[in-house]
Formats: structure tokens, C-alpha cells, sequence
């Protein structure tokens, strides 16, 4: 394996900030983050080259449109599967064999990780709250879960039981009754025997074999065989992130979850090897973004090695290495409070803090999907077992958006009851801004209730 090349970007002068807003913005969920074999497939499929955005809108038009026929022209197109009416939805008894063929120990794993995924995301659910108005009345604020819900689950470059467990479990914790699982039709998606082995250990009856920006359509729209959801969660690739950003509004979403990304931050206590480990663990996404962020100069080139060293010894070491000379960084702060501040703007999906004092530095940390603080806590942790949702927010957009949670199944309704006395004290005040707005009907509706 040929060498490293990792860019540097040093943050004390005007050159080194443009080149980072550039990384930022080809990282974006409005870039360009797409493998090369998926550019070869766009210009197959349509004919010449599209963005990943003309690609999702084009495709969702059709699926709205056409329904199945188009979600199984995009399948084949797509996944290179031929598919019907008849194939598309995984069967029951798929299921069962699936899991009576499955290993003993992946099994044992999946119900302990369950257990601490089930622990966590019930304790977060939130209850209905009451406010009494004594003679007046009652105000609350009540919760009810979303009745159906679609979970895109990727199954392209890997098989991934772990978003299974972290996207069916904190809806089971809310009382969600009807999950719908979608998967494309490939060997680690919905023709993988373990991936349908967790499908029925969990409970989910309701699987399908198609996947990407299509299947995104058709939980959205619904489908002649799939009937439409109230909310899709899940993670993708950049076709399915901006798939779902387009179907918000007909379904809810749980937030832009595209190509993974790290911003690792560390000092001169850090060790090097750990550093490396961190960056690597989601460039061999491919693609997938690592930043490492230090006010250290002197821990570089120890990374440097470090990453040289491990990539030649991994399985998916050639994959980690190109995405991290084309999306990777060694990003170099004066100062910490410089460090820290490139953080916040970069808003990474997974921040990983090992310097000298992790908890006092997450404290100057406001935009992070998750952070992981210390030697001993991997992001691996957070995505395979610790408990909070490994579904989180990508491209900058924790700065307003969040992982999702158990609470995020949820529906509020306010509920107001109020006794004719109740009414009398808020009644000058309602007429005051009816009035003052110009809609007489509204004073009239109260009005009419308290005349003698």
C-alpha cells in the first residue's frame, strides 16, 4: 500500500479557513460525496451526469407517479435486481429460517445489546403533563406514539444488524405499533440471512427488498403492495439523506443521516494510535469523512504513522485510505479555544475528545450528533452497544438537529379544558387581540358563550 497523503489545513491564516469551508462544503448534504462507482451508475441509468439532488428529485417524481412499476424499474437499474409484485416483500417463513439458522452467539448479542438500547430509550419517553387551573380548568400536553413507521436500512458496502437494533428498539420503546423495514435487495441487505435473523428477533414482521432514494419514495408516497408511513428514520448514503429531506412534509423524518463523519479532537496527552483507530473506523465507510482537530502540531506526524501503520493491516484498509486523502483532514488550531470553535462550526455527526480534560472541553462543545469522551470510549461504542441511537445528524447539520431518540416517535397534542369561569378571565384579553387583528369572529365565539 502506497503512502498516506493526509491534507493539512493550518487555521492561523485566511488560506488555511477557505480550504476548510471548502472540505465543509463538499461534505455538505447539498455536495458532492458520492463514490466513483456511484457516478458511473447515475450515468448509466439516466444517461448522463446528474447531481445526487437531480437524481433523488427525478427518481421520487417517478415513484410518486408510477408507484411500483418505477420502484422496480430503479431496483433493477439500481441494485441490478429483477424483482416483482410477488418478491418484493420478504416472507414470514424468510423470516423464521432465517433466525432458526442463525448463530447461537449473534443472538445472545443482539438481545444484551437490545436490553441496553431498551434500558436507555424507555428512561428518555416522555409522559403527558397536566396543568391544573384549579376552578378554571386544565391544561396538558399529551403523547401518542406514531402509528406506522419506515426504516431504511443500508446494506451496500456492509451489513449493519447494529441499525436495526438502533432504530427498531427506540421506536418499540415508544409505542410505535407498525414497522416497516426496507432494505436493498443485495447480499448484506435483504438477502442477508442475518439481517432478516434480527428482523424476526425484534419483532419486525414487515420487510421489504429495496432500498436508496426509490425506497425512500415508496414509504413516503406508498406503493401498489407497501402501504405509505407516518415517518422515515434511518441512515443512508448521500442519495438516501437527500431523499428524505425531500419527502419531508409528507412524512416526518428523523434527521439528514448521509455519509458518516468523525471530528476527533486531541492534544498533546493523546495517544496516537487511538487517534488513528478513530479516523480510520468511519473513513472505511467509503465514503465518509475524519477530521482531526489539535492545537499540537507535534502529534501529526505521530497520527501520520500511526494511520500508515494500521491501514496496512485492515481489510477495508484500501477503501479507509482513499476516502481519508479525499475527504480526510489534519486540521491545525492556534489555540484551543480556536480548536473548539472549529468544532462547533464543522458540527460533526460523531466527535470523539481525547485530550487531557474531556469533560471540560465537551463543556465548550455546543454542535455534535454525539460525543465520546476519553481513551476508553470509541465511537464504535455508540454505534454497536452503549445505548443512544447510532442514527445521527450529518453534513453541519447539528447545529439544529439531533440523534434520534424514543421521544422522536412521539406526537404532542395540547389539551385545553376551561369552565365558563375559566373562560371570563381569559375573555378581555382574547378581545383585545381579536380586535386588534381585525378577526370579529373570534370575539364572537367567546362572547356568545357568556352572555347572561
Amino acid at each position: 500500500m502506497k503512502k498516506l497523503k493526509m491534507r493539512r489545513i493550518d487555521l492561523k491564516d485566511q488560506a488555511g479557513q477557505l480550504e476548510l469551508d471548502n472540505l465543509m462544503s463538499a461534505l455538505g448534504n447539498q455536495g458532492n460525496v458520492v463514490s466513483p462507482k456511484g457516478r458511473e451508475l447515475t450515468k448509466a441509468v439516466f444517461g448522463e451526469a446528474l447531481s445526487p439532488l437531480q437524481v433523488v428529485e427525478r427518481v421520487c417524481s417517478d415513484v410518486r407517479t408510477n408507484g411500483l412499476d418505477s420502484l422496480l424499474h430503479y431496483t433493477k437499474q439500481f441494485d441490478k435486481v429483477d424483482l416483482t409484485h410477488a418478491s418484493i416483500r420478504v416472507t414470514l417463513a424468510e423470516l423464521r429460517e432465517a433466525h432458526a439458522n442463525a448463530p447461537p452467539k449473534l443472538l445472545e448479542t443482539v438481545r444484551r445489546i437490545k436490553q441496553n438500547i431498551y434500558a436507555f430509550q424507555v428512561g428518555l419517553v416522555q409522559r403527558d403533563a397536566v396543568q391544573s387551573l384549579g376552578t378554571r380548568g386544565e391544561l396538558r400536553l399529551r403523547f401518542r406514539p406514531i402509528k406506522r413507521v419506515g426504516i431504511h436500512v443500508p446494506g451496500g458496502a456492509a451489513a449493519y444488524p447494529s441499525t436495526l437494533l438502533m432504530t427498531v428498539v427506540p421506536a418499540q420503546a415508544a409505542g410505535v405499533e407498525e414497522l416497516v423495514v426496507v432494505m436493498p435487495p443485495t447480499p448484506n441487505g435483504a438477502y442477508c440471512s442475518d439481517m432478516l435473523a434480527v428482523c424476526h428477533e425484534l419483532g419486525v414482521q414487515e420487510v421489504y427488498r429495496v432500498g436508496g432514494a426509490q425506497a425512500i419514495a415508496a414509504l413516503a408516497y406508498g406503493v401498489e403492495g407497501i402501504n405509505k408511513v407516518d415517518m422515515i428514520v434511518g441512515p443512508g448514503n448521500m442519495f438516501v439523506a437527500l431523499a428524505k429531506k425531500t419527502v419531508y412534509g409528507q412524512v416526518a423524518i428523523d434527521c439528514i443521516a448521509g455519509p458518516s463523519e468523525v471530528v476527533v479532537l486531541g492534544d498533546e496527552t493523546s495517544n496516537p494510535r487511538y487517534l488513528a483507530a478513530e479516523l480510520i473506523s468511519q473513513a472505511e465507510h467509503s465514503p465518509g469523512s475524519s477530521l482531526l482537530v489539535t492545537w499540537r502540531k507535534e502529534i501529526l506526524d505521530e497520527v501520520e504513522k500511526a494511520l500508515n501503520e494500521m491501514l496496512s493491516t485492515l481489510e477495508r484498509g484500501d477503501l479507509a485510505k482513499d476516502c481519508l486523502e479525499q475527504f480526510g483532514a489534519f486540521v491545525l488550531a492556534p489555540d484551543p479555544i480556536s480548536a473548539f470553535d472549529c468544532v462547533n462550526k464543522l458540527a460533526p455527526e460523531h466527535l470523539h475528545i481525547a485530550t487531557s480534560d474531556p469533560a471540560k472541553h465537551a463543556d465548550q462543545i455546543d454542535n455534535a450528533g454525539a460525543i465520546f469522551l476519553g481513551p476508553y470510549t470509541p465511537v464504535a461504542a455508540g454505534d454497536y452497544a452503549a445505548g443512544p441511537s447510532h442514527v445521527l445528524p450529518t453534513g453541519g447539520t447539528a447545529r439544529f438537529a439531533s440523534g434520534l431518540c424514543s421521544n422522536d416517535f412521539l406526537r404532542r397534542s395540547s389539551i385545553v379544558t376551561l369552565t365558563r369561569e375559566g373562560l371570563e378571565s381569559l375573555a378581555p384579553d382574547i378581545c383585545t387581540m381579536a380586535d386588534r387583528e381585525g378577526l370579529t369572529g373570534h370575539k364572537a365565539s367567546v362572547l356568545v358563550r357568556l352572555e347572561k
